[in-house]
């Protein structure tokens, strides 16, 4: 075990290793090459001390301890998914409050959820009625106390009223307590109890008596259903779900007691440590389970993961102890439970892409990671507009790239281009990444000399977007158009980007300048986002830029990179399915879709058609004598030019595909 200080004394980093010689080499190894976070760690470090122990559970425990007690900055922190409220009973007062909670966890208080906002009242609003326990507010309660008269709830019976002394603190805990066992999935246990009273109470002739504990029932089983069954009724287990990109995780947890769904709760993880994903389970389990006892004493017989997490034998020893039972790690491979854990880690995923949406919605967030981005990258013009590029292809077939637009840190998808890349330029993607920014520039530059002067428009190289000299009138709103008679066209290319965005190294940032300074275009500024490492790179730069990986203008860089790639895949899918799907019709002048599936319907395979006459084929709906006609020649010339194809490759002692 080893911790590094600041010189302050603080701890801000815990590791553990077995050879401690060869991790500290890799921490101290050359600059240029670490990971942004081993770099700034290795820099805020001042001292290392290490401890040696004499086994990995030990390790594993002592790692958790020291985690817990110094908060080391650089280890991985997972912090709550504040997406959904929780029902919360506040176990820590002297008299327990059950209310509804979101955000941060706090000690002492049992949380049951999440559920929907209107789920999570009714569920509360039906459970008071069984389980009356206080709701109310710390200053209700100190205004009822003082008064000596219980709030509107205690008149109707949704409170038992400890403020008043109706029921001791004793029996108002006990309360919540079997409130608590009964969102813990002990249902069963408080039904059967009340079906005995309310037998009770039909024998002693106390019907008024068992018709409120009729509905007490009905209600517990209307709260009891809304968790469907996913599992075996003897199923205890905690499934959880992962989804990561480059700079954060999103963790989900399913609770199942029963059978059933009891609980969910969700983290988002910044990935500020070099951690594989076996590790980043690890350390999920331990924070899990290890955090106060909040969970220790709910920890099932299984604990599914969607990997293997590191230290497995010790993990599972650490946390039979914490249990006091055995406990089971494992990797769920088929069945209703790897079912479930597809669903998990579904959640996962869409939690990570609303957190990611939600950061990118902040108008605060924005403006800070445009502001980021042009202050690391010592640009002189705000980035008002950025375009970003990307190749897609198969081993070079298909090759598509696409081109994505963000203004004012927002998507503009009215402004999205697809370019189809044949040819010489389809040789690779640095030729493929010169010849794109070639077209869309050259575009830029044809449509900006088409388009008419406007009234108060000035065409000068030094007066750019945006200014305007004094005494002079834009056009726009208000204005009157250069020409009344017809308004111009629209252009395809309005603008041009402050800065242009590549997806790769070097080389592809590299095609991109010189297809720039080939237009004679020197205005608009070029930077590569490499995946590897997520590197910045310059035009003609040695050195990439290195942003911090918490960075807001990394951020924004890497969902414009992602933007572009979703949308150059997609692309190239279609692409790639029309290729496959190429039929001998498709190149018949008239003939469109309609009557290419009249034609294949009549006739019912294509060789059918090609032995058909002409006479023959007017047959088919839509067709007639001079549709075909050019059908029986377009087939004929087809079947010609493969005879011929064949026929060359026969004497050379070749055979292809024709």
């Amino acid at each position: 075990m080893y911790r590094f200080r600041d010189p302050h004394g603080r701890v801000i980093y815990v590791g553990k290793a077995k050879n401690l010689r060869s991790r500290l080499n890799s921490y101290f190894a050359n600059p240029a090459g670490l990971l942004p976070k081993t770099h700034a760690m290795v820099h805020a470090a001042s001292s290392v001390e290490w401890t040696v122990v004499a086994s990995e559970l030990e390790s594993l425990q002592l790692e958790y301890t020291w985690i817990k007690e110094f908060k080391p900055r650089f280890n991985v922190v997972f912090r709550d998914d504040k997406s959904y409220p929780y029902l919360a009973v506040t176990m820590g007062e002297k008299l327990p409050r059950v209310q509804v909670l979101r955000g941060e966890r706090r000690k002492g208080t049992r949380y049951f959820g999440p559920y929907t906002a209107g789920a999570i009242r009714e569920t509360m609003d039906t459970l008071l009625r069984v389980f009356p326990v206080r709701s109310c507010s710390a200053g209700v309660l100190k205004r009822a106390q003082a008064s000596g008269r219980p709030c509107l709830l205690g008149y109707i019976d949704k409170c038992s009223a400890p403020c008043v002394g109706r029921v001791t603190p004793e029996e108002h805990r006990q309360l919540a307590e079997d409130f608590c066992a009964f969102m813990g999935g002990e249902a069963g246990r408080f039904i059967r109890r009340l079906e005995k009273e309310m037998a009770g109470a039909v024998a002693e002739l106390d019907y008024e008596r068992a018709a409120r504990v009729r509905d007490d029932i009905a209600a517990l089983r209307k709260v009891f259903e809304r968790n469907a069954v996913v599992l075996s009724e003897e199923t205890e287990a905690d499934v959880f779900g992962l989804h990561e990109d480059d700079l954060e995780a999103s963790v989900q947890v399913f609770h199942v007691r029963g059978g059933r769904i009891r609980g969910q709760r969700g983290w988002v993880v910044e990935k500020v440590e070099d951690v594989t994903t076996p590790e980043l389970i690890e350390h999920l389990l331990q924070q899990v389970y290890g955090e106060d006892g909040e969970y220790q004493e709910r920890i099932p017989r299984e604990v599914l993961v969607p990997e293997t997490p590191a230290n497995h034998t010790e993990l599972i020893e650490w946390l039979g102890g914490l249990r006091g039972a055995k406990v089971d790690i494992r990797v769920p491979q088929r069945g209703d439970k790897a079912a479930l854990m597809s669903t998990v880690r579904e959640n996962a995923e869409q939690a990570l892409k609303l957190h990611k949406v939600r950061r990118a919605g902040d108008i605060t967030v924005r403006s800070q990671a445009l502001q980021e981005l042009q202050e690391a990258l010592e640009l002189p013009v705000p980035l008002l507009r950025i375009e970003c590029f990307d190749i897609s292809h198969v081993q070079g077939t298909n090759v598509v790239a696409s081109m994505v637009v963000v203004e004012d840190g927002l998507p503009k998808k009215a402004d999205y281009r697809k370019f189809s890349i044949t040819g010489e330029a389809a040789r690779d993607d640095t030729a493929a990444m010169h010849d794109v920014l070639t077209r869309r520039f050259r575009h830029y530059l044809q449509d900006k000399a088409a388009q008419p002067p406007k009234s108060g428009e000035i065409r000068s190289g030094e007066i750019r977007s945006g200014e305007m000299p004094s005494g002079e009138i834009p056009s726009g709103e208000g204005a009157e158009p250069a020409d009344d008679t017809a308004a111009p066209a629209k252009a395809k290319f309005a603008y041009p980007p402050n800065l242009v965005v590549v997806d790769g190294g070097q080389p592809q940032v590299n095609a991109a300048a010189r297809a720039l300074a080939d237009l004679g275009i020197d205005d608009v500024y070029v930077v590569g986002l490499a995946k590897r490492l997520e590197e910045v790179w310059l035009p003609d730069s040695d050195f990439p830029v290195i942003l911090p990986r918490t960075s807001q203008g990394l951020y924004l860089l890497q969902r414009i990179r992602d933007e572009a790639h979703r949308f150059a895949i997609t692309f190239h899918r279609q692409k790639r399915g029309k290729a496959m799907t190429v039929s001998a019709l498709d190149g018949v002048p008239g003939l469109g879709e309609a009557k290419r599936k009249a034609l294949l319907a009549h006739f019912g395979s294509l060789k059918k058609i090609k032995a058909a006459s002409v006479v023959e084929l007017t047959a088919a709906k839509g067709i007639g004598p001079a549709l075909a006609e050019a059908v029986s020649r377009h087939l004929g010339e087809a079947a010609e030019s493969n005879e011929a194809a064949v026929a060359i490759n026969m004497t050379t002692g070749e055979i292809l595909e024709s």
